[in-house]
């Protein structure tokens, strides 16, 4: 039992996101002055998203 617990908590890790990506979803966040699409309890896959989105929206914005 205990060896699923640790898979488990090993699994979670690994689906948590990155400190690198943390810290660049923070950025722009700020710079597209939508500071909710930030979480600290995201999933990796779920930060990925919203960073793309984010950027997306920042360049749309540049190219006016």
């Amino acid at each position: 039992m205990q060896v699923q617990g640790k898979y488990d908590a090993k699994a979670f890790l690994m689906e948590q996101m990155t400190r690198a990506q943390g810290l660049r979803l923070k950025r722009l966040s700020e710079e597209a002055y939508q500071p909710a699409q930030y979480d600290r309890d995201l999933s990796s896959a779920e930060a990925a998203r919203r960073i793309r989105a984010l950027e997306a929206e920042i360049e749309l914005a540049n190219s006016f």
